[in-house]
């Protein structure tokens, strides 16, 4: 490759990194694999093979909310955090998890809240809804725990006008680390106790 071509393709590589966030951030959109492909398609580079890390375009993703959304976005932080609280306790006995952009301080305007449970009983986590009248959509999701893929049941509900997407793992997923990609980081995760702490340190 030229020289002068690398400074060209880290150059793309920072405005599709920019401009994934930016959409990332104003049109709720969570998949980072999308948002990418939306931003080339934008800047006329979906042929590149420069494009941004997961992490790139999370650290842009927190300088536009910072810049752009501001108080809105911390409000905005906090309420789906209070929310993601009451519902883990309500879920205790499932040993619940806030993941995603509520638990790294990244959730937008549209952004859902992601629970992970833990159970060798998902039907009783379906039947502990319906005995509440919480209603809710099953749908399956890809992931993988260690190398083995497996396809994990998640939940799609409203709860008091904030969708939440549970994702229920078998007991033994607990101790060990998920992956969305083989290769991927393992998804973070904070229990009950460590989430109060987020929403009492937000209140302050």
């Amino acid at each position: 490759m030229p020289k002068e071509a690398k400074p060209k393709q880290q150059q793309m590589r920072t405005r599709i990194a920019a401009a994934a966030a930016r959409i990332m951030a104003e049109d709720g959109v969570e998949d980072f694999a999308l948002a990418k492909r939306k931003a080339a398609r934008q800047l006329g580079a979906e042929d590149t093979q420069a494009l941004p890390k997961n992490e790139e375009i999370e650290l842009e993703l927190r300088a536009y909310q910072s810049l752009y959304q501001g108080e809105e976005q911390r409000d905005r932080i906090r309420y789906l955090r209070r929310q993601a609280l009451q519902a883990m306790r309500l879920l205790a006995q499932f040993r619940p998890y806030l993941s995603g952009p509520v638990l790294k301080g990244t959730a937008g305007r549209y952004s859902d809240i992601d629970l992970q449970l833990f159970t060798d009983d998902s039907k009783s986590v379906e039947l502990f809804l319906l005995n509440r009248d919480i209603s809710f959509e099953v749908t399956d999701q890809r992931q993988y725990a260690g190398d083995r893929e497996r396809t994990v049941p998640v939940l799609k509900l409203d709860w008091e006008g904030v969708p939440f997407n549970i994702a229920v793992y078998s007991a033994n997923d607990e101790r060990g680390s998920l992956r969305v990609t083989p290769a991927g980081r393992p998804i973070e995760r904070a229990g009950i106790d460590a989430v109060a702490e987020l929403v009492a340190t937000d209140a302050h």
